[in-house]
């Protein structure tokens, strides 16, 4: 018998998140671990008139790509993928790691230039389907987390069966105040970091794209950015973690890098293109009932009174400028010791809001 709360995320994601309709082309791509909630949502799909298809990811597979692929083989353009993502309305994916860890001692930069060929599919779906991410709770993103299953399963869907309307709602308060203002200060004993996200679009995201939901995001003016922020967070990126990340900014451009975890990851994905030198987003956490990170940036970006900005690329509809293959959050905890203004004015300390 399937678990009522496997049944009512399928409702939320077909519901709500992406608002399936009749005759609507449905691409749901399961990890087989999520084979529950995978039929469950194809059900809903298919009870709301829909055409729905599912579309499976072996574990292992994609170590054994980046392993043996020859460089013409990891240059390879799938046509095939790319008319698929033409052909669908809504696209679905429900992550449910078998490993973690799997590509963790592959070559960053065969990620890096595989992401690079396939970034217009990704553009694609990002930009033309509407489309939902959910991370199904497994025994690997509970052991990330520190917990058992059980508590886990708990901790996943308290945080995603809730009232995202009221939850829109707030958000839209604090978008209005960052819409209109220039300069954005972020401050704490490790942090000195400020830019401009004048003319620039916040986006509410309230469990549309992203479930669990709960931050506002935006681009910033690109050349804007200097400073220097630690991020305090673990960053996960590809089944890599890299630890206890700072960045120092010029003229919005990364000139130095370091972290006490994995530096050699974190310079080959600086590395992959121009825009992965560059912060494509920044985001605001305003989900509290999310409290504690996990090593899994789904939630761990959500965290009330935490912020990220993400390297890579930007999101169109924030009216970013900046490209690249990666986009990779990086997440700065700011609930002891920190302080957010927006033109001068306090708006945040220690991770709360005064708006």
């Amino acid at each position: 018998m399937v678990d009522e709360r496997i049944k009512r995320v399928a409702e939320l994601l077909v519901d709500y998140s992406t608002e399936v309709k009749s005759r609507e082309h449905v691409l749901i791509r399961a990890d087989p671990l999520a084979k529950d909630l995978a039929l469950e949502v194809y059900r809903c799909a298919l009870l709301r008139g829909a055409h729905p298809w599912l579309r499976s990811e072996l574990p292992g597979r994609a170590y054994i790509f980046y392993k043996y692929a020859k460089d013409d083989q990891i240059r390879f353009f799938p046509e095939h993928e790319l008319a698929e993502i033409k052909n669908t309305d809504v696209y679905i994916s429900l992550g449910a790691p078998f490993n973690v860890k799997e590509l963790s001692s592959i070559d960053p930069a065969r990620i890096s230039t595989r992401l690079t060929v396939v970034k217009s599919i990704t553009d694609w779906r990002v930009e033309k389907t509407r489309w939902v991410i959910f991370d199904y709770p497994t025994d690997a993103l509970a052991q990330e987390a520190e917990m058992s299953l059980q508590e886990f399963e708990g901790f996943v869907f308290n945080a995603c069966l809730i009232d995202w309307r009221e939850v829109s709602q707030k958000l839209a308060k604090v978008k209005k105040a960052l819409d209109a203002t220039d300069r954005v200060k972020i401050l704490s004993s490790d942090t000195s970091l400020e830019f401009s996200v004048k003319g620039r679009n916040a986006v509410v995201a309230d469990g549309k794209m992203n479930m669990p939901d709960g931050e506002l995001y935006t681009s910033l003016v690109e050349e804007s950015v200097n400073g220097h922020i630690r991020f305090d967070i673990p960053a996960i990126l590809h089944g890599n973690v890299v630890e206890d990340v700072t960045l120092r900014f010029e003229r919005g451009v990364v000139t130095d890098a370091k972290a006490v975890k994995n530096q050699a990851f974190l310079e080959k994905m600086l590395a992959t293109d121009e825009g992965s030198k560059r912060v494509g987003e920044l985001g605001i956490g305003l989900n509290y009932g999310i409290t504690r990170p996990v090593k899994n940036t789904l939630f761990d970006e959500k965290i009330g009174g935490t912020i990220h900005l993400a390297l890579g690329n930007g999101y169109k509809e924030t009216l970013s400028q900046n490209e690249s293959a990666i986009h990779w959050d990086m997440i700065k905890d700011l609930r002891k010791d920190g302080k957010i203004y927006f033109d001068e004015k306090l708006v945040m300390r220690n991770g709360e809001w005064h708006i």
